[in-house]
């Protein structure tokens, strides 16, 4: 299954200050420069392609007329603790689901992954989870919660102190410094990607299903 990368923003800084707030313009003291807040907490997404299933029947068709059930992910929010050790983050989905003929009432499940990427493209840890939905009986369209948990920890989400350091230096206008993008230097870029991480979740699909939504 492949995985949707998200880039690292083109600059990434450390709050200097209490006030800082993200996208603020510092001009004092003769310098200037973007101030973006950066937290240990990941960012949290959907995969492209993971985000709807279909089901067919028969399973192996892959006909219009042949649709059983499609179930998309949406929804998605999360809440992160950052305060400890371990950075928790705790995400919660609706399945919205919706099947071709009404019928008795009918339970379907769909398998969903949670998992974490370092760096844009390392799976460092991966679970998969259930999560059913009820249609009622003469009912098209059933809906379900669900949730998932992720457990980051905090050392590898920061950044070292030396590369903190080279981000949030004050650049004055004028200087030859100031013209150089610290994230040029690769070793700088590839330290903000080592703690740099994402929680992402989706539906769990085969190979036939993750093709189907890709060409469809």
């Amino acid at each position: 299954m492949s995985l949707a990368r998200i880039a690292v923003p083109a600059l990434i800084l450390l709050a200097a200050g209490g006030c800082s707030r993200t996208g603020d313009i510092e001009a004092s003291g003769g310098g200037a420069g973007i101030t973006a807040v950066r937290t240990a907490c990941p960012i949290v997404a959907v995969p492209a392609g993971t985000g709807d299933i279909t089901l067919f029947n028969p399973p192996a068709s892959r006909d219009a007329a042949a649709i059983d059930v499609t179930a998309a992910l949406t929804n998605v929010q999360s809440t992160c603790n950052d305060a400890g050790d371990q950075v928790v983050t705790n995400v919660t989905f609706d399945v919205l689901a919706r099947r071709a003929q009404p019928g008795p009432a009918r339970t379907v499940t769909f398998p969903y992954f949670i998992t974490v990427v370092r760096g844009g493209n390392a799976v460092v840890a991966k679970r998969v989870h259930q999560i059913a939905v009820q249609f009622g009986d003469g009912q098209l369209r059933a809906q379900a919660s669900g949730q998932a948990s992720t457990s980051i920890d905090r050392a590898a989400a920061t950044l070292p102190q030396d590369v903190r350091e080279r981000l949030t230096r004050r650049r004055r206008a004028g200087e030859e410094a100031a013209a150089m993008d610290p994230l040029a230097d690769p070793a700088v870029r590839g330290a903000v990607a080592a703690a740099t991480f994402e929680a992402l979740v989706g539906f769990q699909l085969t190979e036939d299903q993750l093709k189907y939504n890709v060409t469809r």
